[in-house]
This record gives C-alpha cells, structure tokens and sequence, in this order.
C-alpha cells in the first residue's frame, strides 16, 4: 500500500471506528510516554518509519550496523552470558557462592567489591571502619582473590568484576591467581569495569584525579592487548547512570560520551583503533518499559557502529561492534511487596534479551531490603534460564524487528542520543561536560520529574502508589556477620608479617617511582607487587602520594 493510500485510510479509520469508540469509553488519559517522555502514538504505521535503505537502517545479523546483533546467528548459537553479580563478606564465603551459582547453571562470575575495596583501602584503614564485607567482598591482597577463585578454573570460566578505580591493581591479581593454577593470561576471559568517568558523574567509588584515572585506563588497554587478548579491558557503564536517574535517551547518550572520551585518550597515548576497540564492552540497565528498552539496546549498536567506523575509522568490523551486559534496574526494585520484583525482573531481563544481549545478570527479589539469600538468587538464575530455554524468543535473531512502533522508537532514541553527544562536543567533550556539572544536572532534572511522576500518582507503582495492600514483615534476610571485619583485619596483618618486607618495600618504592614518569608503564609493576602480597592499599596509598585524590569542589 502506498503513502498515500495508507494516509486515506488512517484518516478513515479514525473518522469512524475510532471516533466512535472513543465517545463510548474515552482513553485512559490524554498523552502516553515511553519512561524517557518519548510520545506514545495510539498506531503506528510504515509512515512512522524514518525514510531509507533498509540495509543501512537495519542490515543483517553480523554485519554494518549491527543494529539486528553483533553475531549472525545470535542465541541459536549459543545463549547469552548468565551471570549473578555476587559477592559479600570474606573471600571464602564469596567463593562458595560462586561454587553454589555454578551448580547452579550459571555460566559466569560476576564479582562484586565492598566500598573499602572499590576506593582503595585495605580492611584496616580507618576508613574502612563498619563497611568490610557489607556491599561485596573484602579483597586486600593476593591471598584474598587465592581463596575468592579457590577451585574455579579460569580458562573454563569467565570473571567479569565491577572495580573501577583500582581496577588495573584487581586485574594484576586475577593473572596472578591464574599463573598459579597454571592458566596462561592469553586463555583468560572476563572483563573489568574500569569506567571512571560515569563515577565522577553518577556513582562516586572515584580515588585519583580524570588526567591519571585516564592514564590507569590506557596503560590496561596497552597491556591486555598485548597479554590478555580475550579480555574486555573496560565496561562502559550506562546501568550506572540509568540507576541515577537518566532517562533511556541520556543513558545512550552519556555513555557514548565517556566512550568517545576513552577512544580518544587512547589514540593520544599512541594506540590504533583497531587495537584496542574489539576490547571495549558495555554495560546497560533493562528498566521497566519493555519495548523502550529493545528499542535503546538496537538504537546503541546502531550508533555505536556509526561512531567508531565514521568518526574514528576504525577498520576491523570488530571494533564496530558493541558488546554488552545488561542488568535488570535495581532502583525498580521495591521493599513493599518484593514478590512483585520477580515479575519486575522478569520482564527487563526478557527485553535485554529481546535486544540482544551478550551477557545477562537478573537481580534477586529481596536486593531492595539486603544482600540476596540463596534461594532469591536460584529464582533469578532461573528466570533467564526459562526465558532461555522455555519461551522460545532465543530461536530467531531480532524478534521484533518490523515492529513500526519499536522502529520509530529505535530511530528517535538514536536521534536524541546523537543530539546530546553534539551539544557535549559543543561544550569541549565529556570531561569538560563533567566539569561543568552539564551531564550530572541532565540527571538530576530527569530523576526529579519521574520521582514528582510517582508522587502524583501519574507513573504507577504496583504495591507501593498503587494496589499497596497490607505489608507482612520480611523474612530470610541475609545479613553480614559482624564478625567479618575483625576476621579481615587479621587475615591482612597475618599477610603483611609473613611476607619479604624488603621486598615488598622495594617494589612500592618503585611503584611511586614510576607513577611519576608519565610514559612508565604501571600493570607490569601491579603484577609483580600482587604476586609478593604488596596489599591493595599499599598500592593505591603509592599512588595517592603521586596522583593526590580527586575532589569534586576542586577544578578539574
């Protein structure tokens, strides 16, 4: 049908079956949106789609631009990545449910850090004080990521680690745990967050400065391109900025900032494109609305691919190719009522995998009251497995590819994100971005309308705004033995009094040495600390000395 007849049509329809339903049983209300305030049309047609050749648009599985998925046979092949982020208390305890999530048909690890951990303290420090162990494990030294790994063979399995920060220190140990388990550092797979950028914006577990944070991030690409080939060197996160607040558009958006951010600081330190880029991955939030969200992760590739062939050049179809994590929104996640957070995560996981994810983790039902018990952690397990394996949406590629409604929504959330990433080059780039505050009040402003959304009633929350009910008290909480920090405590003393102190003396001094040479390179050093059970704290307490600590009051 042409436009033409297609627009005579519409008009009928609407001047008749539709014009006389709604004077019996007028609409829920006036205007719809997406959670991102995109408009929501009651129909869409082939003239909602943005004109074009299909093949640039859209193309094939495999091929430019990726928007239908990086692989040509995506999970007919195999399934995406399932993994459960965990990790709380010692390493021990951590380890073992690592083991349980493994039995469990978890395919691999994600691990999750304390805040000491994340911003470069050992478990003594006094700033350490009431939180080892509480958000994830304690991990100070060799010994600890020893008996985190502990029977987890890692040329089999693949350890994905949120750490930002003292992300290269992390890495360091995870090789030197695999060199003792006798697993060469070219067989490991995995990855590590180290996206400082989006910690300056939305999260906070920040230690140095952007100029070193930055130079920490190129000497990990340098290294792993040349020792640890199947690694993601970093994870771009955009959960990160979606959980404070963003809409869908900005998480695009901003993410792409701070990617453009870390391509270009890498091509100044001297790497080519092609380098490096097949080992950047991403990480995206699966928020509540189903169809915005398959509609982002499409959008993303699509752009993605755009930006690393047209403005960079990249050559290698690998570097056009945008690999991510999705984890279901935990700021969706509510207290009142959390049987209803099975449902929540149920459908974000099934639109992570309708847009094509690569690896997957689904947070537990009680995540809004406290670290999750085993048992809300095998029903999140289990839901990507039934969604694997049950609900038949893996068999084809791209699902709901020619929907018109979530291809216009593709096409305008690439739009707005385009728009963003040119008014953030117009203000000098991310970092400058950053420095004026621009991206974190975009944030703020968008948190505000959806929180005044809530409390008005006008963006329903099942069980909390809406259908509340009566509330029994929750029951079966994990909570963390308040004995961990004292048992931590110990371990790392034991450490420090058995090891070579001249030695580990030695390496410090030349870790600060080298952190005051620009060009030295630092992982090399990492390793050999790590592997005499130079603490992490140690490590980060050299570098503090050279790079200072980054104040946000303080210019940039």
């Amino acid at each position: 049908m042409d436009s033409q007849n297609l627009d005579t049509r519409r008009s009928e329809w609407e001047a008749t079956t539709l014009r006389k339903t709604l004077q019996k049983s007028p609409e829920r209300r006036d205007d719809f949106q997406t959670l991102s305030g995109l408009p929501v049309e009651r129909l869409y047609t082939p003239a909602d789609l943005a004109d074009g050749d299909y093949m640039d648009a859209l193309g094939v599985p495999g091929q430019f631009p990726f928007t239908r998925g990086i692989q040509p046979t995506m999970y007919r092949g195999r399934f995406w990545t399932m993994r459960q982020y965990a990790g709380y208390a010692t390493a021990a305890e951590s380890n073992r449910r690592y083991r349980y999530l493994l039995e469990q048909g978890q395919t691999g690890l994600s691990v999750a850090f304390d805040l000491p951990t994340q911003i470069g303290y050992d478990a003594d420090h006094s700033l350490a004080e009431g939180e080892v162990g509480k958000v994830g494990v304690s991990i100070c030294s060799l010994a600890d990521m020893e008996m985190l790994l502990d029977k987890i063979p890692l040329d089999k399995v693949s350890v994905s680690m949120t750490i930002n920060a003292p992300a290269a220190i992390l890495l360091a140990m995870v090789i030197a745990v695999a060199k003792k388990q006798g697993v060469e550092p070219a067989k490991l797979r995995g990855t590590v967050q180290n996206d400082i950028l989006k910690e300056y914006i939305a999260r906070g577990t920040y230690i140095f400065p952007p100029a070193p944070s930055m130079r920490l991030i190129t000497d990990l690409f340098r290294y792993c391109k040349d020792h640890v080939p199947h690694w993601n060197t970093i994870s771009i996160s955009g959960y990160h900025i979606r959980e404070a607040g963003s809409t869908a558009v900005q998480e695009v958006a901003f993410t792409f900032a701070n990617a453009i951010a870390y391509v270009q600081a890498a091509l100044d330190a001297g790497l080519d494109v092609d380098e490096f880029a097949g080992q950047i991955s991403f990480f995206f939030n699966a928020h509540n609305h189903l169809l915005e969200e398959v509609a982002k992760y499409r959008a993303a590739r699509r752009l993605w691919a755009r930006l690393m062939h047209g403005r960079f050049g990249a050559r290698d179809p690998r570097s056009w190719q945008l690999r991510f994590h999705t984890q279901t929104a935990g700021s969706t996640l509510t207290a009142r009522q959390p049987e209803n957070n099975v449902v929540r995560v149920t459908l974000q996981a099934l639109a992570a995998v309708l847009g094509g994810t690569q690896s997957l983790h689904t947070n537990s039902r009680d995540e809004a009251l406290a670290l999750p018990t085993e048992d809300a952690v095998q029903i999140a397990l289990r839901t990507q497995q039934i969604i694997a394996y049950e609900s038949g949406v893996a068999d084809t590629i791209d699902p709901l590819a020619g929907s018109y409604f979530v291809e216009h929504l593709t096409d305008e959330i690439e739009r707005g994100a385009q728009t963003y990433l040119e008014k953030i080059e117009a203000l000098g780039g991310a970092l400058r971005a950053i420095e004026r505050g621009y991206i974190q009040q975009e944030i703020q402003d968008a948190a505000y309308r959806a929180q005044r959304a809530i409390e008005a009633g006008e963006q329903v929350v099942v069980g909390v705004n809406q259908f509340a009910g009566s509330e029994e008290p929750p029951v079966g909480i994990l909570r963390v033995d308040e004995t961990v920090q004292a048992e931590q405590v110990a371990r790392v003393c034991r450490i420090r009094q058995s090891r070579n102190q001249e030695r580990a003396a030695a390496l410090l001094a030349r870790l600060e040495e080298a952190a005051r040479a620009p060009d030295a390179p630092l992982l090399p050093l990492f390793v050999e600390c790590v592997e005499n059970y130079v603490t992490l704290g140690e490590m980060c307490g050299a570098l503090r000395r050279v790079f200072g600590e980054y104040r946000p009051e303080a210019s940039i």
